[in-house]
């Protein structure tokens, strides 16, 4: 099962070192991110796939971003 980091309600950098937290602890093969700001949405996505994870998915509901990422 994905670990799951809600960021929602943080400005970045906030969301963007949360996910690099999350990778560098390197206990996960998948992350779910959870942000409310397109913004976020982007800098997180960015963030992942520069270190190497691959974007698996982003779905939008209620003005909530649910971003899965996997190692790639």
């Amino acid at each position: 099962m994905a670990k799951t980091i809600d960021a929602r309600g943080l400005s970045c950098p906030q969301p963007v070192l949360m996910t690099l937290d999350g990778i560098k602890a390197g206990n996960d093969d998948e992350l779910i991110v959870l942000v409310d700001s397109d913004a976020s949405k982007e800098n997180v996505s960015r963030a992942a796939t520069s270190k190497g994870w691959m974007l698996a998915g982003i779905s939008e509901e209620s003005g909530v971003y649910r971003i899965a990422i996997r190692k790639g």
